[in-house]
């Protein structure tokens, strides 16, 4: 199973939560989640067995966030394409998706991974520069991977009816 395949069942994707992720608010806001759950790890210096509330509830948020927010009434803007192409890209295993969106996933992945020693080192060490350098590097390559995810959709919309569908003007 791909890291992608595994976030997709842990997260409970159903077709009304992927709806509601195609909210822009949802894919904004889905940026908050790597440093709220950053800081509550990095409370616990401060906050001892406490830190585990923030902790909990940013995992939480990560979880409920795809659902926290309405259909959006268009679709047809960068947030909800990017989950669009996020959908379509999480069935390469059984449609043909071009080879260049799957080598540019990749890189953008590996990208994303670089960020994660600077994270896990400044949240074993607490050192905040750390964490804040490790969040970057993550969500950079993670808005940019959303990005891809566009253009995803954009080339392969018309390949099946139902992708088409997902697009409200």
């Amino acid at each position: 199973m791909t890291p992608f395949k595994f976030a997709e069942k842990a997260m409970s994707m159903t077709e009304e939560t992927w709806a509601r992720h195609a909210s822009p608010w949802s894919v904004y806001t889905r940026f908050t989640c790597l440093p709220l759950l950053s800081l509550a790890i990095w409370s616990r210096a401060y906050l001892g067995v406490f830190s585990l509330v923030p902790v909990c509830l940013s995992i939480f948020w990560i979880w409920y966030n795809p659902r926290a927010f309405a259909p959006p009434a268009s679709t047809d803007n960068w947030a909800s394409k990017g989950t669009f192409g996020e959908r379509i890209f999480l069935r390469k295993g059984r449609i043909t998706i071009p080879a260049h969106h799957l080598r540019m996933a990749r890189i953008l992945s590996l990208l994303t991974g670089s960020g994660l020693p600077f994270l896990v080192y400044g949240l074993w060490v607490n050192n905040m520069w750390s964490i804040v350098l490790g969040n970057i590097l993550v969500i950079l390559p993670k808005i940019w991977f959303v990005d891809r995810m566009v253009w995803v959709y954009q080339d392969m919309k018309d390949t099946d009816p139902e992708f088409i569908r997902w697009l409200r003007p």
